[in-house]
């Protein structure tokens, strides 16, 4: 049972309100004032909120700025209720992020149509989609079904990279999010003295160059194809609609991109506090992971830049795994044959 809070000072309206979506089975929370509804939704959070907007203590306008910064109820679907049409107000309301505007009076269709839609839309963008080309295509159709939304661009252009192929360089300016259709690409910058270290290694469903995208600055890194790879270029308009149009939208967004962040701090951690030989075993895992088949195929020189150290300490260290049998290693491919050794290295 969907679960709805009901936001109105107006004591008949909020019990007429009531009646209605409960007859109509939903469960119903109400609040007799902004302030109050605020507290309910944080510590309950309901799947949809019918808010008024003219209220003593905390409006309706007051109300939506606090919960859409607030992570537990950002993505939940916001209904004004008003009686005022006057454009300004729907105006400063979808500004803010509110889902849609009912104007009193209303009729009961009317009502409950309006939110029969929004809950479907929000459970549909928040389904997890494939990290595949299928699945960001599906994404963005599905985005596409929101008004502020339909003037995505219908076609995404697809580019290709030779290996060592620069796709951006440090101090580009950003004009596209990217993202792996084919092949393997590093993220990597590059200090005084030209030595490289790798920031990331993006595999078929990652995205990369999306940091310096939302501050809208420089790249402050490179990337680079490590084979010949194959990806998809979002313009840099598109990507800021996905993330600013539409508070369903923006969520699914930042849940795709998610992934490559923990990631990256996780990498960032293990480059700061785990000895070279614990940070070797840990890169192996990570690019084992990225493999269909399981095998690791990396130059030793960008081996060496994931882990931030010389190419002899990883040559040292490879060889050292091999003879104590964590690893197998053919025609310069790595092949984990003992993954929990691996896994529970302490120094």
């Amino acid at each position: 049972m969907k679960k709805i809070l009901v936001i109105e000072d107006n004591g008949e309206v909020r019990e007429n309100l009531e009646e209605i979506l409960e007859l109509s089975g939903y469960e119903v929370i109400t609040a007799e004032d902004g302030k109050e509804g605020v507290e309910k939704a944080l510590s309950n959070p309901p799947d949809l909120i019918l808010c008024d907007v003219m209220m003593p203590h905390l409006d309706g306008f007051g109300v939506l700025n606090i919960l859409s910064k607030k992570s537990n109820t950002a993505n939940i679907p916001f209904i004004f209720l008003t009686a005022k049409a006057e454009k300004s107000d729907f105006r400063r309301g979808m500004n803010l992020g509110a889902d849609d505007y009912i104007t009193k009076p209303f009729y009961k269709d009317e009502l409950l149509d309006v939110i029969d839609t929004r809950l479907r839309k929000s459970e549909q963008l928040r389904k997890q989609f494939d990290r595949t080309e299928m699945g960001l295509t599906a994404f963005i159709n599905k985005a596409r079904g929101y008004e502020e939304l339909r003037k995505l661009s219908d076609e995404r252009k697809t580019k290709a990279y030779k290996r060592r192929e620069l796709i951006f360089e440090e101090g580009d300016y950003p004009r596209y999010l990217y993202f792996v259709k084919e092949g393997q690409v590093k993220v990597f910058k590059t200090n005084e003295e030209g030595k490289e270290y790798i920031i990331n290694i993006c595999k078929p469903g990652d995205f990369f160059g999306y940091i310096d995208l939302i501050k809208d600055s420089k790249y402050t890194e490179s990337a680079a194809a490590m084979e010949d790879t194959e990806v998809s270029l979002i313009p840099k308009e598109d990507f800021s609609k996905l993330m600013n149009a539409n508070r369903d939208v923006s969520s699914q967004m930042i849940k795709m991109l998610a992934d490559n962040v923990t990631e990256k701090e996780e990498q960032l951690l293990n480059l700061a506090y785990n000895s070279v030989r614990r940070r070797v075993a840990d890169a192996i895992l990570l690019l084992s992971e990225k493999q269909e088949d399981g095998s690791i195929s990396i130059l030793r020189d960008d081996l060496a830049r994931i882990v931030g150290t010389a190419k002899e300490s990883v040559i040292r260290m490879l060889t050292e795994f091999k003879e104590d049998g964590y690893i197998e290693i053919k025609d310069g491919a790595i092949f984990i044959l003992d993954r929990d050794r691996l896994e529970n290295m302490h120094a």
